[in-house]
């Protein structure tokens, strides 16, 4: 019965969700060339905030557990488990004082309405990780942006999605990178939970009535402790309390 009545509200939310992502990429467009990138950013964090509101047809609830004071006088590497696509438009929204920018493949750079084109103007990275030679360059001049502007820097370490929630092997490369090139940074260890069961049934139908879990653990400054230390415990606290 639960994936029977699955199949309605997702072909719901599919239309809401494609409407939104049509209707602010205009709006996108016009608040980054008319009045600049701050104004875009706003905009960004609006189109997230519906998105958000959009996973309520499937009867979603989120939690955002932060109890931290993160510093805004340092630029913060967020590092993350990977569950879905869904488990970015909270970290946007919620963590939008801080100015959160992405690391994605460079295949999302086009062709998807609003977010490829934050993707493109909005201060992400994007790589292609088959060439080292583009994505090495890449995450070192998002890295130094970063650490200019004092944004904070979105890693997910796994590389691509847990498809059934259990954690994947970090891949060290990128981290590396970004504490290599944002030495005043706080690593800020980031769990993610239940987000994958959007995705128990595959794309079509959605899971519905999910508790999506963000919880921020205690920010670290990332040059407290020699660096293979640091992204061993960062993993650690993440992948323990992944439920």
């Amino acid at each position: 019965m639960r994936k029977l009545l699955a199949y309605p509200l997702s072909a719901l939310y599919f239309f809401f969700f494609g409407s939104i992502l049509v209707i602010f990429h205009p709006i996108q467009w016009v608040c980054f060339n008319l009045f600049g990138s701050v104004t875009h950013e706003k905009s960004v964090n609006i189109l997230n905030l519906f998105l958000i509101r959009c996973t309520h047809i499937l009867g979603t609830r989120y939690k955002f557990h932060n109890i931290h004071a993160l510093p805004k006088e340092h630029p913060l590497i967020i590092v993350s488990n990977h569950q879905s696509m869904n488990d970015i438009p909270p970290i946007i929204w919620y963590m939008r004082k801080h100015h959160p920018k992405f690391i994605s493949k460079i295949e999302l750079g086009k062709g998807i309405p609003s977010v490829s084109y934050n993707l493109r103007h909005g201060g992400a990275a994007l790589i292609n990780r088959k060439d080292p030679k583009q994505s090495i360059p890449a995450l070192i001049k998002f890295a130094k942006s970063i650490n200019k502007h004092k944004r904070a820097a979105v890693i997910f370490p796994e590389g691509t999605r847990s498809r059934d929630g259990k954690p994947k092997k970090f891949s060290t490369t990128g981290l590396r990178l970004l504490i290599e090139h944002i030495p005043d940074a706080y690593i800020v260890p980031l769990t993610i939970n239940n987000s994958w069961k959007l995705l128990q049934y595959g794309k079509f139908p959605l899971g519905i009535g999910n508790h999506i879990i963000h919880k921020v653990h205690t920010p670290i400054k990332a040059s407290s402790m020699e660096v293979d230390k640091l992204i061993a415990y960062v993993e650690k606290t993440i992948v323990n309390d992944i439920h």
